[in-house]
């Protein structure tokens, strides 16, 4: 990296946007990730809806129909199917359908406070990989703020009391799957490719039938149908209020990663997710009161919020560099247009 060149530059390698896309994007994905988490919360915990597979089926199912009545009423466009969809996509669908199946079981394993701390290892995950991936450079800076939301998880979950292997391992896969996926669609939503349409469309397509057989397969579809609360309406509702969400999530991480970077996208989803912590604090009744456990969050929330300083910031510099470059070669040519009729 060169001196020249600002922490935004180095971190994005893309030219400048904007600052409002960037915050509105990145508000919009986090208040669809907060409300989706706690309505998952609420069909899997306090209805003890047994099926998250068959969940993950009806998200991927709304996000199919609105894409492709959208795309039928000229709302959005994406390249239609051939041979070489496929190939553009992988691994992407893959990882996908991981991320929603690890995301949903985990969810119903732990207490949610402790859910949202275990959730912020995806951060330095992402930032390895779009570092081995993408090729991104960052400066120190964001190394320790990143380094600060790690310490503050660390520090937190070390005084869990409500230790369960089975939903740590869950939220840990999905750590691992939720970093792998904001990198590749960042990689692969080129407009001149898919698009980010496209890559949502398609992902969902390729993935919902060996979603379905591997629900079959497990007896997780069986559990659903025969589900006492289908005549619940306050269920059904919630119910398809999460198939919406899980669709709006998706769109919304997309566009985050778009405007912003997938580094950016995933600690977006750890202020969010620090905001749950507080709330489970004073409702739902699962968060076991610990002080440690209660500075580690807030160690946690001063590094995002430190991160999110520093990305603005950094965008406000580049931002500001490119209008003064343009301006000094506006002037230069002006200065050699002066000089030709001289």
């Amino acid at each position: 990296m060169s001196s020249g060149q600002s922490p935004g530059q180095a971190a994005e390698g893309a030219p400048a946007v904007s600052a409002v896309p960037r915050v509105l994007s990145a508000l919009f994905y986090g208040t669809c990730s907060f409300l989706i988490v706690l309505v998952n919360k609420a069909l899997l915990s306090a209805y003890r809806f047994p099926s998250p597979i068959f969940l993950g089926i009806g998200q991927m199912a709304a996000t199919i129909l609105i894409l492709y009545i959208s795309k039928l009423n000229k709302i959005i466009h994406f390249p239609d199917f051939d041979k070489s969809i496929p190939v553009k996509l992988f691994p992407l669908p893959l990882i996908y359908v991981g991320n929603h199946i690890s995301g949903l079981s985990s969810t119903s394993k732990l207490s949610l406070p402790m859910f949202t701390v275990l959730r912020k290892f995806t951060i330095p995950l992402t930032l390895l990989l779009e570092i081995i991936i993408l090729g991104k450079r960052y400066p120190l800076s964001i190394f320790i703020s990143v380094f600060a939301i790690v310490l503050g998880a660390f520090i937190a979950a070390g005084s869990d009391l409500s230790f369960n292997l089975e939903g740590y391992t869950f939220v840990l896969l999905n750590d691992i799957f939720t970093a792998a996926n904001g990198v590749y669609t960042k990689q692969k939503m080129d407009p001149k490719e898919l698009g980010k349409y496209g890559v949502l469309f398609y992902n969902a397509c390729f993935m919902v039938v060996p979603t379905v057989i591997i629900s079959f397969s497990t007896g997780d579809f069986q559990q659903a149908t025969h589900f006492q609360h289908w005549t619940n309406f306050l269920f059904v509702f919630q119910f398809l209020l999460s198939c919406l969400l899980g669709f709006l999530l998706m769109y919304s991480t997309v566009l985050c990663s778009h405007y912003n970077s997938a580094l950016t996208t995933t600690v977006v989803g750890a202020i969010k997710n620090m905001s749950i912590a507080y709330i489970g604090m004073l409702i739902g009744g699962d968060y076991i009161f610990s002080m440690l456990n209660f500075i580690g969050l807030n160690i946690c929330m001063a590094g995002g919020l430190r991160y999110s300083f520093l990305t603005l910031r950094g965008n406000s510099k580049s931002t500001q560099s490119g209008d003064e470059e343009n301006a000094l070669l506006s002037q230069s040519v002006s200065q050699n247009t002066c000089f030709e009729k001289d």
